[in-house]
């Protein structure tokens, strides 16, 4: 059996590392380079590294943040945000990243996961799926207008029939936007175009430190191959293992609960190894 990951994960906005409840009321938790240095020497499996604001302000990631970052760090990186063809993703590996996430981009641009699988390798491409429920009654999220349209110009057309079926919708733009995407849909695409992992964050659960939304992992983590990683609701440490187990996910991140130093990555790591939970030391 594959061990699991423990990954903390850095939401950049305007150079420092900032966290907040449901993508919003952020506040400020520390530099992103030393930050990074303290999760490399806890024993951190990965490090994930999100310029949240870069697609929203339409502006390139912040490259010597991620160089300084990833000079200091000897783990695996993940950068994302800002990524928007083939160059961003050759110039951000050539800083120092590992394997790159793209989200915004890829939804609207989906032959960039099949670009940037085929150049650089599957084990690189990350697709980061911020995913809402939908209110039942409608079918969608009240964002989204009766027509179906989406923050692309309107052009997801759906019956209603079809938006009943939708569960999970997919947000862009750092969680601003609602698509109309189906988010169990969207992550099949996502491997089938070359994705080879899928960050999996819940809008519903992020920063509420309730427990991941176990239901959404698990529907993802069964329709695809590829290893998901769970993003959004951690708060104690039977969440970490409900992530592994209902879940089935591959890695669980956390960012806030790290931060504030509420509990420590070696913490969750001997708690997990109790509970027979394969993990790397």
């Amino acid at each position: 059996m594959l061990t699991k990951r423990i990954i903390p994960c850095l939401d950049v906005d305007a150079g420092r590392v900032v966290k907040g409840i449901k993508f919003v009321s952020l506040r400020d938790a520390g530099d992103p380079v030393e930050v990074a240095k303290a999760y490399n020497r806890q024993g951190a499996d990965e490090l994930i590294f999100l310029d949240i604001t870069a697609s929203h302000q339409k502006r390139p990631i912040l490259l010597e943040v991620v160089r300084k970052t990833a000079e200091q760090v000897f783990i695996p990186l993940t950068v994302g945000g800002g990524i928007r063809n083939v160059n961003d993703i050759r110039v951000l590996l050539k800083a120092g990243a590992d394997k790159i996430s793209i989200n915004t981009a890829a939804l609207e641009n989906p032959k960039l996961i099949t670009e940037g699988a085929e150049r650089f390798g599957n084990q690189c491409i990350v697709v980061a799926i911020d995913a809402k429920g939908t209110v039942p009654e409608r079918g969608l999220s009240p964002k989204v207008s009766a027509r179906g349209g989406s923050a692309f110009g309107g052009s997801v057309q759906r019956s209603e029939r079809e938006k009943s079926k939708i569960k999970w919708q997919v947000y862009s733009h750092g969680g601003r936007n609602p698509t109309g995407r189906d988010a169990v849909e969207w992550a099949k695409e996502a491997e089938e175009r070359g994705a080879g992992e899928i960050l999996l964050t819940s809008m519903d659960c992020d920063g509420t430190k309730n427990g991941y939304d176990l239901e959404l992992t698990a529907a993802v983590s069964t329709v695809v191959s590829i290893p998901v990683i769970a993003s959004g609701g951690a708060g104690k440490l039977e969440h970490f293992a409900q992530a592994f187990t209902a879940g089935k996910a591959d890695a669980a991140l956390a960012a806030s609960l790290f931060h504030y130093k509420e509990l420590t990555i070696g913490e969750v790591k001997k708690y997990l190894k109790k509970k027979g939970i394969p993990i790397r030391q």
